[in-house]
């Protein structure tokens, strides 16, 4: 059984007018700094009540402290925490046996931002949970505690370092990750290719489709057409780029990551990767508004044609928006218009 829980977080933030997560600033990172983040292990008993047969009670012990010296307790900041109740696997002979495990607990930044990376805090929990089935942690010192002490860096910072990496080429990431483009790494680590497979994920509108096969059809879409994968060579610095496909909405959002990366602020970075994420489905919703609209209405093919003008998406937006409508015939033969509108050449928009 796995089970997270993480404070609540408020609605998005507009990162442009609201600097919520200045405080999280990590000056001279790249150096050896003390980051304000901890951890802790506790050990959990269950015990079930001889009355009601439900677990009613748990008796808990510290297995491992903070990454300081100091007590667990913080009273001079306020940290947001993440806390997860890894259960270890009942034997098959007592399958009603009271379920034991262990509930792991980080400690960093503000419970905005810490929520910001709950996906990725889940994940490296789950990371953990071989190791926690040696008899009394027998492994604590060898696996259990590094593991732990990297929780920061491993689930945190990761889109800081792709940004610090490419700089105002990050808009090249952007686009692929949206147009769902292949990224090839060469001459790289395997830490870079795994932050910069993770960025993409987390920069991807994979799973927020109303419709399943949304995703794949895209997928497939883009299989058949003639894109390149994006390549990016991590033997010079900057890395170099090849076959880049950008637009003007992912420009637009260049300087806003390089304004975070700039504060060395990783919840900020998430922040403004989550805002960009829900302009480009807003107006994904737009487009397919103005499509079941220009079905019945020529006005309203001209409002689309004119709002794929300006969005600056265009290109993506169809893609997507043909992948999702298929199977609806009238959609399709509406979606080519506009494909030929964007593809023809325009005094208007030269």
């Amino acid at each position: 059984m796995f089970t997270s829980q993480t404070s609540s977080f408020q609605d998005s933030i507009d990162v442009e007018e609201r600097d919520d997560f200045d405080n999280e600033e990590i000056s001279g990172y790249g150096q050896k700094v003390q980051l304000n983040c901890y951890y802790t292990i506790y050990l959990y008993q269950g015990t079930r009540s001889e009355a009601s047969g439900e677990n009613v009670s748990w008796n808990q012990r510290r297995t491992d402290s903070t990454t300081s010296q100091e007590d667990f307790s913080i009273p001079e900041q306020g940290v947001g925490c993440y806390c997860c109740l890894l259960e270890q696997e009942r034997s098959p002979e007592q399958p009603d046996a009271d379920g034991n495990g262990y509930v792991i607990c980080f400690m960093g930044g503000s419970e905005k931002g810490l929520n910001l990376f709950r996906l990725e805090l889940d994940k490296y929990v789950q990371g953990l949970n071989s190791s926690l089935q040696t008899p009394e942690l027998q492994n604590l010192e060898t696996e259990v505690r590094p593991y732990l002490s990297q929780w920061y860096e491993e689930s945190v910072m990761h889109i800081y370092r792709v940004v610090q990496l490419v700089q105002s080429n990050i808009s090249f990431l952007l686009h692929a990750a949206l147009s769902h483009t292949n990224v090839e790494l060469n001459n790289s680590d395997e830490r870079t290719k795994a932050d910069v497979s993770r960025f993409i994920k987390a920069a991807s509108l994979q799973g927020l489709s109303q419709q399943d096969t949304t995703t794949a059809s895209l997928c497939k879409a883009v299989t058949e057409d003639t894109h390149t994968n994006l390549i990016i060579d991590c033997s010079t610095i900057p890395p170099t780029f090849s076959n880049t496909v950008s637009n003007r909405f992912c420009d637009d959002w260049i300087q806003a990551f390089l304004n975070g990366a700039e504060r060395c602020n990783p919840f900020l970075l998430r922040q403004i990767l989550e805002n960009f994420k829900l302009k480009a489905i807003q107006d994904m919703n737009s487009l397919k508004r103005f499509v079941r609209q220009a079905e019945m209405s020529h006005y309203a093919l001209y409002r689309c044609c004119l709002f794929l003008q300006g969005c600056g998406n265009g290109d993506v937006l169809l893609q997507n928006a043909r992948a999702e409508h298929s199977d609806l015939p009238e959609a399709c033969s509406i979606i080519g218009v506009l494909e030929e509108f964007l593809r023809e050449p325009s005094p208007a928009r030269a």
